[in-house]
């Protein structure tokens, strides 16, 4: 199963994510199928960029967003059904 998820990077008490889509099986920070997104929660407000085209391809295929991503997703307007 695939799923949309956060995969954290940067330095020690400085983090940065990316969104990426990856095998529910693969660890947090490993092997992942794309990169979708990033966020960056040190900015105010924080720093979403997403490929959106990417994100409602994977969701087409079947990928789950974490609750953490479903709840970037929502903020930052994303709709999953194309309009």
């Amino acid at each position: 199963m695939v799923k949309i998820r956060l995969a954290r990077h940067g330095t020690k008490k400085k983090p940065f994510y990316r969104i990426v889509a990856a095998h529910n099986e693969c660890r947090r920070d490993g092997r992942f199928l794309e990169i979708v997104g990033t966020y960056n929660p040190l900015t105010d407000p924080a720093d979403v960029m997403l490929k959106e085209e990417r994100v409602r391809y994977w969701m087409n295929k079947g990928a789950i967003p974490t609750n953490t991503v479903k709840n970037l997703l929502k903020k930052e307007g994303f709709s999953a059904n194309p309009a």
